[in-house]
């Protein structure tokens, strides 16, 4: 159940980080709703990792966490923020996917 809990806080993770790109280009009460929601989201995942690693160890748990908000937000960043899409940077991706699951095949 731990997993499911590490996983959650990642997608928050990924959310914090969007939050954080829509507030760079809002202004006034539209950046005020984007960093009330960074503020929530950011609460959310941690409060999750919290969770997670009362029972699984703390470098997998956050590494994984890292992990799945550095793939997330690169994601993002390309679908909806319109970021570059190069083929060392999808490689690098693809390796650092690797190394999730490979934490996770190894806790």
């Amino acid at each position: 159940m731990n997993w499911i809990f590490l996983i959650i806080a990642g997608f928050f993770e990924v959310a914090f980080a969007f939050c954080l790109g829509k507030a760079k280009d809002a202004t006034g009460l539209e950046m005020n709703l984007w960093y009330a929601g960074f503020v929530v989201t950011l609460s959310i995942s941690m409060g999750l990792l919290i969770k997670a690693t009362q029972s699984l160890p703390m470098g997998t748990a956050y590494a994984v966490w890292t992990g799945i908000g550095a793939v997330g937000t690169v994601v993002v960043g390309i679908l909806i923020f319109k970021e570059p899409v190069t083929f060392l940077r999808l490689f690098f991706l693809t390796t650092l996917i690797g190394s999730i699951i490979g934490l996770k095949a190894v806790s």
